[in-house]
């Protein structure tokens, strides 16, 4: 069968990093979603420096992949350490076969608003800085209207022209100032166009001679970096007294160019960096003339904010003038006024299909090139139908919600020889979905995810989205009748367990709900379960989690949850199941004079029903040399310690005393007893009244840690 959808395609550029091809891959519409615009793009610019970087790492070997990231191979052998060699082989290469979509700087059509969008309509013209693609979904923070006499061509620009416009904003140019611009690629000669309409003298260096006449022909004085001394050059046409400030949007690892910077620069010069250059910085070169520096982020303020970017929180413009969207309305802006001309950078206008002839040819000499776009016809199939010749059996087909991480490294590795029958998998952009449906034999991918739940055949839905979806999302798949597990969370808050559970409780059918506690079917577990038996016992969980930021996602009480909540509950299921016995009270301390209630350094005391008792140290300040999970289980004169899920030793017991395997945290055990158990129909996995005991006594650690008291869950 040809690989085909029902109605039509949508087309989107990738890279593949594994095998350094560039793709024109078929991929299924993105639904718009709140807070989002849909845009049919009709043009798109190559960014030759960011793109030519990509593909140039997509075609290197794997030891020159490594030569270019030497802080991912330092990764790498620390996770070899703590896991071993294969699993983090197979976690490398399953990373690589990742897609990476290409493109930043597109303009279209708007052909579909999100909730929570008032300043946009359907057909407004817009540029944004969605990928490469037929049909883009970006939220509106990243969206600026097209004024009226700017082409869909030149507003192509706007994205690139902002990367440059915010490092003129840094260094903060007055009318007459000189200003030297390093590095005339496409963003360097957007700069300059913007430095004199600013009123500024701009001077600039190149290697390349086209672009050194570009930079000429738009007003500045530019020469040839490799014809002249530009330091001499700034001194002579600043008669001595040296430019106000540099902007270096060079590429080169060579430290030479900030040394220059800073020996033309007057005293109190301002450098300001938005390429990529050797930083080995002299303090000499600084310190007499007191020069200030500065490394410019991106578009502009609210660049990697996902406050800004996702949730569409604007920053106050009384506070923060220029955000990267207003700095994408005032490109625009000097475009629509022909202070900026971009039509003399365009080397090249390729239609979408013929893509190669600009990926192929990345180091000649084009400065921008344009791909065209289909003007006819809107690509609206959210469902891309793959080759197969199997036919799904009556019981065990799966369709899968999330196509992230998760999914790609843990999830669909463990379902492997499991006798599940893949049909869907689904994510909202529909990229992920389609490279994972391909590479596991998925029948379909879509970006609705609700064509899982209508799905007859499906009688496994398996929910790996992000934390604060779980809820909503497992109690409709409940309603519609079918059986689900979820990545652990299972809920967030309180009223979404509460939901659960009576969605739960009027089911029309018999059907089961499993967490993601996978370390319960770890061999280690289950061995030291059948070690131990009924007893009652005390069990010290140490979990040396690993930093991550505050501004990630899982840390937000709304979106994660707090790492408590969405990952400690991992080892209070573990103990549910050690003692045999649910969770009674719970007290949670943690680090600091007024820790938040989203800590990552805590220590949680449980006592269960039948009088056992744990501890579970879930710290992220440790070191990642050191073992990851360590669980230790003293009961009846007896000890078993638990070292990362690939050791285990035993004292006191008559004939065991060590295990050793491989890194099994269980994830394969779980889901192959998963299966049978929906094939069959018999009891689930995990009983649903422990499920609910696990996810209460997390609330309950975040309840006592705020009240300063014991919480009965």
């Amino acid at each position: 069968m040809d690989e085909t959808i029902c109605r039509s395609k949508m087309k989107q550029i990738i890279q593949d990093l594994k095998r350094g091809h560039t793709i024109l891959e078929d991929i299924p519409v993105p639904l718009v979603r709140k807070g989002t615009l849909l845009i049919k793009t009709n043009r798109s610019l190559v960014s030759l420096g960011t793109e030519k970087m990509l593909v140039e790492f997509g075609k290197s070997n794997l030891i020159s992949k490594a030569r270019q990231q030497p802080e991912k191979v330092k990764q790498v052998l620390d996770k070899i350490k703590t896991e071993g060699l294969l699993p983090t082989l197979e976690a490398v290469f399953n990373k690589l076969d990742e897609p990476i979509p290409l493109g930043y700087c597109n303009a279209g059509e708007v052909i579909a608003v999100g909730e929570n969008v008032t300043e946009f309509r359907v057909g407004d013209r817009v540029a944004s800085n969605g990928p490469h693609a037929e049909i883009v979904c970006v939220p509106q923070n990243l969206v600026a209207k097209i004024p009226e006499g700017v082409t869909y061509e030149e507003a192509s620009f706007t994205v690139i022209g902002s990367i440059g416009l915010q490092g003129i904003r840094l260094i903060h140019p007055t009318m007459g100032e000189t200003i030297v611009v390093i590095g005339l690629g496409l963003i360097g000669l957007l700069t300059t166009q913007l430095l004199l309409a600013n009123g500024c003298n701009v001077i600039g260096f190149d290697f390349d001679p086209q672009k050194v006449r570009l930079a000429v022909d738009s007003g500045a004085k530019a020469f040839l970096a490799s014809a002249v001394n530009v330091v001499k050059i700034v001194e002579e046409l600043t008669n001595g007294v040296g430019c106000d400030g540099v902007i270096i949007t060079a590429s080169t690892k060579s430290n030479d160019v900030i040394s220059q910077a800073a020996q033309m620069s007057r005293k109190k010069g301002r450098i300001v960096l938005v390429g990529v250059i050797g930083l080995d910085i002299q303090r000499a070169d600084f310190f007499k003339k007191e020069l200030t520096f500065q490394v410019s982020c991106s578009y502009g303020p609210g660049r990697y904010d996902e406050n800004y970017e996702f949730r569409g929180q604007d920053y106050p413009i009384g506070y923060v003038r220029w955000t990267e969207k207003r700095n994408f309305e005032a490109v625009l802006d000097a475009m629509q006024k022909k202070r900026v001309n971009v039509n003399p950078l365009i080397t090249e206008r390729v239609p979408l299909q013929d893509y190669l002839k600009i990926y192929n040819n990345m180091g000649g000499e084009s400065i921008a090139s344009i791909l065209e776009y289909p003007v006819t016809g809107i690509a609206n199939e959210t469902v891309l139908r793959l080759p197969t010749s199997l036919m799904p059996p009556s019981k065990g087909v799966i369709g899968i919600i999330g196509a992230g991480n998760f999914t790609k490294m843990t999830l669909l590795p463990a379902l492997k020889n499991t006798g599940a029958f893949y049909k869907y998998i689904s994510s909202a952009g529909g990229l992920s979905s389609k490279s994972l449906a391909r590479k596991y034999s998925f029948e379909y991918s879509t970006t609705d995810y609700k064509k899982v739940l209508d799905d007859h055949d499906v009688d496994l839905v398996m929910i790996t989205t992000r934390h604060d979806l779980h809820s909503a999302m497992v109690i409709e798949t409940i309603e519609a009748g079918k059986n689900v597990f979820v990545e652990k969370p299972l809920a967030i808050k309180r009223e979404e367990l509460e939901n659960i559970i009576a969605a739960y409780q009027v089911a029309t059918k018999p059907i089961s709900v499993s967490v993601g506690f996978n370390r319960r079917f770890s061999p280690h577990a289950r061995k030291a379960k059948l070690l131990l038996g009924d007893s009652v016992m005390n069990i010290i969980c140490t979990m040396n989690a690993g930093f991550i930021p505050s501004d990630v996602w899982v840390q937000d009480m709304n979106t994660g949850g707090g790492r408590i909540i969405g990952e400690a509950c991992h080892f209070i299921d573990l103990m549910l199941y050690f003692t045999g016995s649910r969770v009674l009270n719970v007290s949670m301390s943690a680090m600091g004079s007024n820790p938040s209630e989203n800590t990552d350094n805590a220590i949680i005391t449980l006592k269960f029903e039948n009088g056992s008792q744990g501890v579970i140290n879930y710290f992220s300040n440790g070191n990642k040399e050191h073992d990851k999970e360590r669980v230790e289980i003293y009961s009846q004169g007896r000890i078993l310690i638990i070292e990362n899920f690939r050791k285990m030793k035993g004292y006191g017991f008559k004939g065991f005393s060590s295990m050793n395997t491989q890194l099994d945290k269980g994830h394969k055990a779980q889901c192959k007893l998963l299966l049978e158990q929906v094939k069959t129909g018999s009891d689930p996995i995990i009983p649903f009244e422990d499920i609910v005991n696990t996810t209460k006594a997390s609330f309950a650690a975040i309840d006592s840690l705020k009240e300063g008291k014991w919480i009965t869950v």
